[in-house]
């Protein structure tokens, strides 16, 4: 392991213990990150996969259950799985057990517990970045939807190299950390999670690797100055 990212053959039960120490603060920790985009951005995840009031939407990695929420917004007689790794995001989210048309389920991305061809699309949030293998998530995703559906994905991309790029580095390596350190008091996590932005695949790459996996209308809107991205795919 390095000296801020596991090693693939260990990053699964990484992440899971990481996120299950800092679930607490973890919505608080992505509003002052992103400075209240976040907000935003999954508004637009959502927009981009338009969910009707009859389908039943996947929320891949759902965390403390934002897009899942964005979808009952947008869509209140849709249904959603909010799945998750770790039981802690799910329990501190504001998703209750007795919310109807809402499940919650434990169980690892990159296997998912559903049928082929299940739900009516999908999103996920800062979740391709944290799993061990891109593509096998990618395809166990393009598994569980239907044909013609849309899976809509917001995460990080490494920060181009332009008049930004100095000051978005400075910020990811100390601030951050030190902003994990105060408000978390774990710094190893907000160490880990600037450094998987550095070292994730960029957005050109993640629409080649969508594309690769048979997706089709592959395309991405980049935000924060270069470094969140929204890719959209269609399985045919």
């Amino acid at each position: 392991m390095s000296a801020l990212l596991p090693d693939k053959e260990i990053k699964r039960d990484y992440v899971r213990k990481m996120f299950t120490r800092i679930a607490s603060r973890y919505d608080l920790m992505n509003r002052i990150m992103s400075f209240g985009q976040d907000v935003y951005w999954k508004e637009k995840v959502v927009e981009k996969l338009a969910p009707c009031s009859d389908g039943v939407y996947l929320d891949a990695g759902a965390g403390t259950g934002d897009l899942t929420l964005e979808i009952r917004k947008q869509s209140p007689f849709s249904q959603v799985v909010a799945v998750d790794l770790t039981y802690q995001m799910l329990a501190y989210g504001r998703i209750s057990p007795d919310m109807p048309g809402v499940f919650r389920v434990v169980a690892d991305a990159q296997a998912l517990p559903f049928p082929d061809d299940y739900f009516t699309g999908a999103v996920s949030g800062y979740l391709l970045r944290n799993v061990p293998d891109i593509n096998h998530a990618v395809l166990e995703l393009k598994r569980v939807v239907a044909q013609k559906s849309r899976i809509i994905c917001l995460d990080t991309t490494p920060p181009e190299r332009n008049i930004f790029y100095p000051f978005i580095i400075f910020y990811l390596k100390f601030i951050i950390p030190l902003l994990g350190w105060i408000i978390v008091r774990d710094i190893n996590a907000y160490d880990y999670l600037p450094e998987s932005t550095r070292q994730h695949v960029n957005a050109n790459e993640l629409a080649r690797i969508f594309n690769e996996c048979g997706f089709k209308s592959v395309t991405w809107q980049k935000f924060m100055f270069g470094t969140m991205a929204i890719h959209s795919a269609e399985k045919t």
